[in-house]
């Protein structure tokens, strides 16, 4: 009986750390889920008419943070992968063009993240200025791509929209 609890004690202590496997990257992937369905959502949501809008003058419009948005996400998760690419749309594309830019980079970023591991977290890739490691990368990505949403949900309260990181409180 005492080498059955032991067992048992045992295997309930090492199946949190096997469940762990790969937690940076898991985290990676879900921290940029969450950012991309944020962003996608607010492109969506925001009507194309407020799409050139500004909150001051010197700012970028609505439209051109979408399309800040789709490019570097492109050129980050490309380059990532090993081919970087660059995004053609700006901001005076349609909401269309750059709602479709932006599901195309989102769909080549969650290539990149569906493919990093643990084991290869701390590899080093080349970015557009400098090496960084590939979870370096990733983080740097979503953390990009957070700021421009941040400045996405500005511009939709400016507006009477209420972003969808917001939705439902």
């Amino acid at each position: 009986m005492k080498t059955l609890l032991i067992i048992v004690v045992g295997a309930g202590l090492t199946c949190p750390l096997l469940a762990q496997e790969d937690s940076l990257s898991t985290e990676a992937r879900q921290a940029w889920n969450r950012t991309k369905n944020f962003v996608v959502a607010a492109a969506n949501k925001m009507p194309e008419e407020h799409y050139s809008y500004k909150p001051a003058p010197e700012s970028q419009s609505f439209g051109d943070l979408v399309a800040h948005t789709a490019n570097s996400a492109l050129g980050a998760c490309s380059g990532y992968m090993g081919e970087r690419k660059r995004g053609g749309v700006d901001g005076s594309s349609s909401k269309a063009d750059l709602v479709a830019a932006l599901e195309s980079a989102a769909a080549e970023c969650d290539g990149a993240y569906r493919s990093l591991t643990d084991a290869k977290a701390t590899e080093m890739v080349q970015g557009r200025r400098r090496t960084r490691s590939r979870l370096g990368t990733l983080y740097g990505n979503t953390i990009h791509i957070e700021h421009e949403y941040a400045q996405m949900a500005v511009h939709m309260r400016a507006n009477g929209l209420v972003p969808p990181s917001s939705e439902g409180r």
